[in-house]
């Protein structure tokens, strides 16, 4: 597992530098049959992950954004099995916002258990697994992160700058101590909890698997959990590949 995370980080790394080619330049964006966006730094980050996974575990499945948006599904059944977003935030890497991720999830028995998350314009890289979770420096070097406990001032909470639903957020968040709260785009929000530079990231909505099994990977292995708003454990796998609205926690 540590070695094929070290694959990871240097195949995210190479799509990052992809996508970055495509956001310094004028760059064309098309929408797909959900009218989400997409652009050229999607596919040409995709291409390259999905390279190097056929490398690195050519008999596990890939479950890939642009290629499932392209018709491709293959059968992932219940074992292991990868989720790939090449360009999470693709409305904030059009809009330039910085705050676009590479997210790459290995899943085995509908959970996550290896991750990582790339944000390539503000030069930050999340990893996690069994061992652990850790932020990779610039200069290579592994830093550990850990959740928080939540501090005596209150929550640090996180949601979304394009997905948000303010008042189903502030319904959720009624009768807790909330000390600040901040949006942000991508899977860092998960890395945020994981790094404990927040408490709580709730998301409303719908959200793809290869949204959120990097982060999810990371999150836990720092120390964290995401559930349903039942309480139960957010699994992967589903037919839909659609995931329910879920609560990203730090320590509890």
């Amino acid at each position: 597992m540590n070695d094929l995370l070290e694959s990871l980080i240097a195949t995210a790394l190479e799509a990052g530098r992809a996508a970055m080619a495509v956001y310094q330049s004028d760059f064309a964006v098309s929408h797909k049959d959900d009218r989400s966006p997409v652009t050229a730094a999607d596919v040409a980050a995709e291409r390259i992950i999905l390279a190097a996974l056929a490398r690195l575990t050519p008999d596990l499945p890939v479950i890939a954004e642009e290629a499932t948006a392209g018709g491709q599904k293959p059968d992932f059944g219940r074992g292991r099995f990868w989720l790939v977003d090449p360009l999470d935030g693709t409305k904030e890497f059009v809009a330039r916002s910085g705050q676009f991720t590479v997210n790459i999830g290995l899943v085995e028995q509908g959970r996550p258990v290896l991750g990582v998350v790339h944000a390539p314009a503000v030069a930050e890289t999340f990893a996690g697994g069994p061992q652990g979770a850790f932020r990779v420096g610039t200069d290579g070097q592994r830093q550990p992160i850990a959740c928080r406990l939540p501090p005596p001032e209150g929550l640090t909470v996180l949601s979304s700058r394009s997905h948000g639903d303010p008042l189903r957020l502030d319904k959720y968040l009624a009768g807790r101590k909330v000390a600040a709260l901040s949006r942000s785009g991508s899977s860092l929000k998960f890395c945020r909890v994981a790094e404990g530079a927040a408490d709580l990231y709730p998301r409303f909505g719908p959200t793809s698997e290869w949204d959120t099994a990097a982060g999810h990977a990371i999150l836990v292995a720092a120390g964290g959990s995401v559930e349903t708003l039942d309480g139960q454990p957010l699994g992967y796998g589903k037919p839909s590949l659609v995931n329910p609205d879920f609560v990203a926690w730090g320590k509890r």
